[in-house]
């Protein structure tokens, strides 16, 4: 049986966010940078990175409900955006599932409440049906209009239908604070950098690549003059294998593309590469370099056991437009690859976001996407 090819959505830079919203209109809308949204009874994840012990910074909110499911659910990335830091590999990286039930169990038991209330179908319209393999691996509805305004916009008079509800004082991965003596004290965690927040609008790859083949001549172009620059015939390479032959500046070719993997990257990524972001439910994440030990060392989910699977990655022109509010806040990367609990594991009642796991490749060649 041949394998199901999944739909893949990219994500865009959108307009900025203004102000300081709150409600189902934050933790709905999907992002970059900013403060965290939380979900009603879930605490707003704020971890410290395992190198510095310093606060993250959130670098993308994805706002990710589950077709089938009960729940509405947002997967929140976080970096660390100290100089020097925020290159450390997945020691400096974290990514946090939270989750809660679609329709308040009051709302659900009284006719009335529901119909002025929210369910995850009226947030979805406009969105791809992504369709399921299976009963256990749903496949993600997504909260956006496709090729139109975020979902934020949308939910511009949500708040007033719904109270903001969050865990004040369960930041997960802030300390707590101590007096001087010892004991707890009422003094604030430290604060987190932030980056100026965005929110992300969402096409699909297909009808974007159909509507923009002129990007592909910019994408030969930087073929072409990465071609020029190191003096080899990449197709004739690639059509060849890649056995060395001792020369040197073949080999720092091989280096600097990554062989096939990288060609492939940039060639899917040629047609949108302001994409920053890609979403693709199970699907076939894709690779900067090499991933067979990072794919092979992909540790199951820490609460129920199941497999991981992959959901979305972040892209390379993301790292250009992380802008910090403050001056030395920045992160380097050339793609983030997120994996999480392929049955999306929520215990009832559960109120604090689970942690998920990514994994960080380099930019080989940091002046192609210049």
């Amino acid at each position: 049986m041949a394998a199901v090819r999944r739909p893949v959505l990219l994500g865009l830079r959108d307009a900025a966010v203004r102000g300081n919203p709150t409600g189902p209109g934050a933790w709905t809308a999907s992002k970059l940078g900013g403060l965290p949204d939380a979900l009603p009874a879930v605490a707003a994840p704020r971890p410290a990175c395992a190198r510095c012990a310093e606060p993250l910074a959130l670098v993308v909110q994805v706002y990710c409900p589950l077709e089938g499911s009960p729940f509405h659910r947002v997967l929140h990335v976080f970096a660390c955006a100290r100089p020097g830091c925020g290159d450390g590999g997945a020691r400096s990286w974290k990514v946090f599932r939270s989750q809660c039930p679609q329709v308040p169990e009051e709302a659900a038991q009284d006719p009335q409440k529901q119909e002025g209330g929210l369910a995850a179908e009226d947030w979805c319209e406009g969105a791809d049906d992504w369709g399921s393999d299976s009963e256990e691996a749903p496949a993600p509805r997504m909260p956006w209009d496709v090729g139109k305004e975020p979902a934020s916009a949308k939910g511009a008079d949500w708040t007033a239908q719904l109270q903001h509800l969050c865990l004040q004082d369960a930041a997960l991965g802030a300390p707590r604070p101590t007096r001087p003596g010892g004991g707890e004290g009422v003094a604030s965690p430290p604060a987190a950098p932030q980056f100026l927040p965005h929110y992300i609008c969402v096409v699909d790859e297909d009808d974007y690549r159909d509507d923009c083949c002129a990007g592909l001549d910019h994408a030969r172009s930087l073929l072409r003059h990465y071609v020029q620059r190191e003096g080899v015939d990449l197709e004739q390479l690639l059509a060849h294998g890649l056995s060395t032959d001792g020369d040197e500046k073949y080999e720092k070719t091989v280096m600097k593309s990554g062989d096939q993997t990288f060609y492939k990257f940039m060639k899917r990524i040629a047609a949108c590469q302001e994409q920053i972001l890609r979403y693709s439910w199970s699907g076939e994440p894709l690779f900067l370099t090499c991933p067979a030990s990072q794919v092979a060392e992909l540790p199951a989910c820490g609460h129920c056991g199941s497999q991981r699977t992959f959901e979305f990655q972040l892209m390379p022109a993301l790292v250009s437009m992380l802008q910090g509010a403050n001056s030395g806040v920045s992160v380097e990367f050339g793609t983030v690859l997120v994996y999480t609990c392929e049955k999306s594991c929520w215990p009832q009642n559960h109120q604090m976001p689970m942690e998920e796991f990514c994994i960080i490749q380099e930019d080989p060649d940091e002046s192609l996407f210049k």
